[in-house]
């Protein structure tokens, strides 16, 4: 794929979270954006996967419906902590459960009005997105290269005393921990 041809993809999925934030904000669901694009209005590289946005599991629903009237298609999925929409063929996680923790108003109000692509839109701390993310991490999914330069780009917004409490009984969030300090990406003797 050349360069012009991953900078239009970029924007094809920006002009899609742009539109799905749009969507949920006139329909009044609650949200937060999550994931790569959060990461990405907090200094991180672009996300070029899909877009992530957390709700509470009541509004699933809302959500869905608010992003169908716009023209996007829902599609059925297996996984019991997430519903999946989309715009074209670029996929939209509405996660309900990230990582067997349900979405509450806490964290929804943790989240911070931020301008992402021009659209202001309540985007989750970076302590909340490393401890999801790290949280994830399992046995069979435990690849942590795609998230090295997540660290590197948001290591000084991190309370990362914080998220080593908060991920403590995760092996793999401990391990990935390690190699972050290790790596020279953090300080502390948190671990």
């Amino acid at each position: 794929m050349s360069q012009v041809d991953s900078q239009s993809d970029d924007e094809t999925l920006l002009t899609t979270l742009k539109r799905a934030a749009s969507a949920l904000k006139e329909a009044g669901v609650e949200f937060a954006l999550a994931g790569g694009f959060a990461a990405y209005a907090r200094g991180a590289a672009i996300s070029t996967h899909d877009v992530d946005f957390i709700v509470r599991e009541q509004d699933v629903d809302a959500a869905v419906n608010a992003l169908t009237a716009v023209g996007m298609r829902y599609q059925d999925c297996p996984e019991d902590w997430l519903a999946k929409v989309y715009d074209d063929d670029r996929l939209i996680d509405l996660i309900f459960r990230p990582s067997a923790r349900p979405v509450d108003g806490g964290l929804l109000a943790r989240a911070e009005e931020l301008p992402v692509a021009a659209v202001n839109m309540p985007v989750l701390p970076a302590d909340d997105l490393m401890i999801m993310r790290l949280l994830a991490f399992t046995e069979t999914a435990c690849d942590f290269s795609d998230f090295l330069h997540v660290c590197r780009a948001l290591r000084e917004q991190v309370d990362w005393p914080k998220v080593a409490k908060e991920t403590a009984h995760s092996p793999y969030a401990y391990a990935f921990l390690t190699l972050l300090h290790r790596l020279d990406v953090i300080e502390g003797d948190f671990l």
